[in-house]
Order: C-alpha cells, then structure tokens, then sequence
C-alpha cells in the first residue's frame, strides 16, 4: 500500500477519496483515532494503483491552484 495524502481535513480526504473511487480505484482510509480531526487520517491505495492515483490527485490541486 502506497499513502497518498495524510490530512485532519475531513473535507480533502473525501474529496480524493471520491476522486480515485470514481476513477476506478480502491482508496482505503486508515484513522488513527476516534476523535475525527485530532490525528492525521492517510489515503492509500495499492502500490499497482499509485501512478493513476497520484496523477489525478496532482491534476485536481493544479487546477485548484
């Protein structure tokens, strides 16, 4: 597994999530709490997706700047 994105933002989190997912893809979130917010929560994906992955994710924040 590969971690693309390590946020407390809940919002970015589904965003990409949704983003690979509609892709195709099997975006697994891992939290390390049980309070949202407070720690990190990661995005991964499998090593074999990684590439398509990281290409969308880096498109999507180009074209929000």
């Amino acid at each position: 597994m590969v971690e693309l994105l390590k946020t407390t933002d809940p919002v970015k989190l589904n965003v990409f999530k949704s983003l690979l997912e509609d892709a195709g893809l099997h975006p697994v979130v891992v939290e390390a709490s049980a309070y949202p917010g407070v720690l990190p929560v990661r995005l991964l994906v499998t090593d074999d997706e990684a590439p398509q992955a990281r290409r969308l994710i880096a498109e999507v924040e180009r074209d929000l700047g």
